[in-house]
């Protein structure tokens, strides 16, 4: 049976000081920086993809937590990736311990990488026929992390046409201080827009003029210029 020594062991074959470096100026693993405090070795994330596969089968879910707990942001990242893998495959069981381990550990899903490879994939497809008011208590959370979770965790439902909780966690979210957040709910707009361009509009309609500058730029992103620059000057 593989154990968490055995993928640290692969991580750690793979890492370049070089890369970890640069991996550390991305994610602001610097003082004062989002992600302050974390520890990079430097392993490309097809690399940590291909570890993951390598992985998922053989590795138990606490070898996986011991990984996710871990002090290395790669680690981190390949034991979500793992999770994820275990959760596409899993029994109706195994998917709902899954989803309970990330909601356990969002203080280490620790910075919008890991968040963008998980939720999405893990949180969000649990709750498509359940009860979501978990995302409400993510949205309310003083952990950036898990006020993205939230808002990520809501692509599963954009996906199949659901916008509900998008445009909810939007309307809370507006004045949200961090523009990670600004950003993913940008994001999660946008995707409602690729979809159905005027349901996303009737919602701009109502908040664009006070919407954080990132935030309405990122919802935008794939107007027209002109309709892009009416929505930028406030003239809609």
């Amino acid at each position: 049976m593989a154990t968490s020594a055995d993928v640290r062991h692969d991580l750690a074959s793979l890492a370049d000081p070089r890369r970890a470096e640069a991996t550390s100026r991305f994610l602001q693993m610097v003082p004062g920086g989002y992600g302050e405090g974390d520890r990079a070795i430097g392993v490309a994330v097809p690399d940590q993809r291909r570890v993951a596969a390598r992985y998922w089968r053989d590795l138990s879910l606490t070898e996986t937590v011991t990984l996710l707990t871990g002090d290395v942001h790669e680690e981190r990242l390949t034991a979500l990736f793992i999770l994820v893998r275990k959760f596409a495959r899993g029994d109706e069981e195994e998917r709902g311990r899954i989803f309970d381990v990330v909601l356990a550990h969002t203080g280490h899903i620790d910075n919008w990488d890991l968040v963008d490879s998980s939720a999405p994939y893990i949180v969000g497809p649990w709750l498509v026929d359940r009860d979501r008011s978990v995302l409400d208590r993510l949205a309310g959370s003083a952990l950036v992390w898990d006020r993205r979770i939230a808002v990520l965790a809501t692509f599963a439902f954009i996906r199949i046409g659901d916008f509900h909780w998008t445009f909810r966690l939007a309307e809370r979210l507006l004045h949200d201080p961090h523009d990670l957040v600004h950003k993913a709910v940008g994001w999660m707009l946008r995707e409602v827009g690729n979809r159905d361009r005027a349901a996303e509009e009737e919602f701009l309609a109502r908040h664009y003029r006070v919407m954080p500058r990132v935030m309405l730029r990122y919802a935008i992103e794939k107007f027209e210029p002109q309709r892009r620059r009416a929505y930028l000057s406030g003239t809609v």
